[in-house]
């Protein structure tokens, strides 16, 4: 997302590393990615077996869509935030901000 991209040295500065996934084709995300101006962080292809990754996390919709969600893993591993939100949703990077400072 735009948002993210204009803000990775905010990220970087709480030692995070941002990256989206999808349930899209690897050439998909790069369609997209170029529609947003070419992102430089990594855009992961979620594509075989089709939404493994998202039904993993438990945001993959029965219709074969994953849901628009936020994930914050520390660095053990352990999932420590989720923010599941509508689609056309876009939520606010301070949130985000919030959570990484409780992990520094």
């Amino acid at each position: 997302m735009p948002s993210y991209e204009a803000e990775l040295a905010k990220f970087e500065g709480y030692d995070a590393q941002v990256l989206g996934i999808s349930i899209d084709t690897t050439h998909s995300n790069g369609a997209w990615s170029k529609s947003m101006g070419n992102l430089s962080y990594p855009l992961l292809c979620d594509w075989h077996p089709k939404g493994e990754i998202a039904e993993r996390y438990g945001v993959l919709r029965e219709q074969g869509m994953a849901e628009r969600a936020l994930f914050v893993i520390d660095k053990a591993g352990k999932v420590a935030f989720i923010d599941v939100h509508e689609l056309l949703d876009v939520p606010d990077n301070e949130d985000l901000y919030e959570v990484l400072a409780t992990l520094k």
